[in-house]
């Protein structure tokens, strides 16, 4: 069936066209994957689809009573909102009467009050006439799938979180086409594996925009690409677009030849037909006008970044060596007694959730922050270049063109003198670009602009702090390729698991509690030789009990008291863990450090007491199920 169909669509910015005549229909139970080069109109697409935005022409086509909710790639939430306020907003005005009832609820639950209970009674009748019970449990639903901290309030969650929350937001409408424009952003990997997992499970049809391969080849059943303006469709998975992109571009190449040479002949007759034959073949020469018109128009393959780095001089074998360093924050264990030696050439990948300390590492290595304990030592001959995650190198008010040439007309790459301009335009900035101040760059144009930084000078050692952010596939493949091929030593922080697989060497994995564990080869590599995970199978499921050996003493019978412990045991540990993990979460945010003082020491202290009471009731339960 039919969920939407979008015919001979065009929008333009300027004077090009965006979407030029594009037709699509999306069908029931698809999960389609829309791709192309920043800038190209993907967002724009999605926009026209959920009815956001209004093409310049074309007639759209959507199934009565159908439901649409879109994800933009920057969620508008207000951050002074709960979690469940925040969610029960993708209702809509029915979402706000659900919002009173629950507000009203919890202020009654801390104190009665007959004005407060009068305003209830109003919510509850205007709810019941409107089927507002149903909506209601909807939305407590959705927060307890999605494992949200209902009462907690946004400004205390992560980015990663308030990512879950948008997405709640969204579900709750329970939408027959769900729109995701870039859904793992901002999400570390285990983020990106539980939205994985959940749009496998979800119902309807649904639209995405990515740039994460390993994404895509897992979720999409087709590739949209979106290409100067015209939208082909690819059947099937993301390995297999790759194959007949392949075909269709050489197949476009060859066209194009054939067609200019034809082109090229026909000017060659007509600038010779007046001296040879003073008379010509008027069909022809119009024909040719109709060649050159279509010549004109046609719209070239964006260029490709060219990347190459200069090395420089050879650094020493060793080139950083760290024996038992530890930091804490807060009496907070980010990296406990930690020992690792980096040797020239490796390339090492640094994994781990959001916050958990892997620039805090990156910063230990480079001796730009001291450790608690332990020493960090260089070798010798090292020419480090760091590329900053959070952009801190950029001035917002210095044009491109300065950032890079730092007064300079002339660049020095591989030995070569480059002038700046042509520099930049292999990182595919014109002139006028160049010339602009990096506070009107996007994000893909800024990641650019800090690797045109990052390799206009000679570096042994790259330190790379999640540098394919905001990069389309084929920049993040050129630079794939190029660190791949890169002699000298690389350290890299990356949630891209595909990027992690093709470049590095080796990862140093956080795994709690400040233990860091080193393993051999890229993401798939780890999640092979990890141990198994020690932790008690989860409450929901029932623990097999462990058969008593000859020499143990006979188990005793629970009494009814007990028994009713133990039924209750699960909810309760359940309860816990849900706690434990919104507190984390909101730890793990670097703006939880830069609050009052006070704040932070009970919010540890906080999360010390639910982590012995979770240890004691794992303890209880154990018990109780081996008696």
């Amino acid at each position: 069936m039919i969920m939407i169909n979008l015919n001979n669509i065009s929008i333009a910015f300027g004077h090009v066209a965006l979407l030029d005549n594009i037709a699509v229909r999306i069908d029931n139970r698809e999960r389609v994957c829309l791709i192309g080069r920043n800038g190209e109109g993907k967002s724009t697409l999605l926009k026209i689809m959920s009815n956001d935005l209004s093409p310049d022409q074309g007639q759209i086509e959507r199934q009565p009573g159908y439901r649409i909710a879109r994800l933009s790639q920057e969620p508008e939430l207000d951050i002074n909102d709960s979690v469940f306020h925040a969610v029960a907003k993708g209702l809509g005005t029915l979402g706000q009467q659900v919002e009173s009832y629950h507000d009203l609820v919890q202020r009654l639950a801390e104190k009665s009050d007959d004005r407060l209970l009068a305003q209830l009674e109003a919510v509850q009748d205007r709810l019941e006439a409107e089927d507002g019970w149903r909506l209601e449990q909807r939305v407590e639903m959705v927060l307890s799938k999605l494992s949200l901290p209902t009462e907690q309030k946004l400004s205390e969650l992560s980015g990663g979180w308030q990512r879950r929350v948008a997405l709640a937001q969204v579900l709750v409408t329970e939408p027959d086409l769900l729109l995701l424009d870039e859904p793992t952003n901002h999400l570390d990997i285990e983020a990106i594996n539980w939205v994985e997992e959940m749009l496998l499970e979800f119902k309807g049809s649904l639209v995405f925009i990515s740039h994460d391969r390993r994404f895509m080849q897992r979720i999409a059943t087709r590739i949209l690409e979106l290409d100067r303006g015209h939208l082909t469709s690819y059947p099937g998975n993301y390995a297999t677009y790759l194959r007949q992109k392949e075909a269709a571009l050489a197949a476009e190449t060859t066209q194009a030849a054939k067609f200019d040479k034809y082109l090229a002949q026909e000017e060659v007759w007509i600038r010779q037909g007046i001296k040879a034959r003073r008379t010509r073949n008027e069909g022809r020469v119009r024909a040719l006008k109709k060649l050159r018109d279509e010549r004109a128009q046609r719209r070239e393959q964006t260029g490709k970044i060219r990347l190459n780095v200069d090395r420089g001089e050879l650094s020493g074998r060793i080139v950083i060596e760290a024996e038992s360093i530890s930091k804490s924050y807060q009496n907070l264990p980010l990296i406990q007694n930690f020992s690792t030696i980096i040797m020239r050439g490796d390339k090492v990948g640094l994994i781990g959730p959001n916050g958990v300390g892997k620039t805090t590492l990156l910063k230990l290595l480079l001796n730009e922050l001291p450790p608690d304990s332990g020493q960090i030592k260089h070798g010798t001959q090292l020419s480090i270049r760091y590329f900053d995650q959070l952009r801190t190198q950029l001035d917002p008010e210095e044009t491109v063109v300065d950032a890079v040439a730092q007064g300079r007309e002339t660049l020095t790459i591989n030995g070569q003198q480059k002038h700046v301009m042509s520099y930049l335009s292999d990182f595919l900035f014109a002139p006028a670009r160049a010339r602009s101040p990096i506070k009107s760059l996007s994000g893909g144009e800024r990641n650019r602009l800090l690797l045109a930084c990052l390799f206009s000078k000679p570096a042994n050692v790259l330190v790379l702090d999640e540098p394919t952010n905001d990069l389309d596939v084929e920049s993040l493949e050129l630079l794939e390729e190029l660190l791949a091929q890169y002699p000298g030593t690389l350290l890299l922080v990356s949630h891209d698991r595909r990027f992690l697989d093709n470049v590095v060497t080796e990862t140093l994995v956080f795994e709690g509690n400040g233990q860091i564990n080193e393993y051999v080869g890229g993401y798939e590599d780890w999640l092979r030789q990890r141990p198994a995970p020690s932790k008690p199978a989860t409450p929901k499921k029932s623990a097999p009990v462990p058969k008593p050996s000859q020499t143990q003493p006979k188990t005793r019978k629970i009494s009814y008291h007990e028994q009713r412990e133990l039924a209750a045991l699960p909810e309760q540990i359940e309860k816990l863990e849900n706690e434990l993990n919104a507190l984390q979460s909101q730890i793990s945010d670097p703006q939880f450090y830069q609050s009052e003082p006070e704040h932070i020491n009970q919010t540890l202290a906080h999360l010390k007491n639910l982590e012995e009471a979770l240890q004691t009731a794992y303890a209880r339960w154990e018990e109780l199920e081996n008696s």
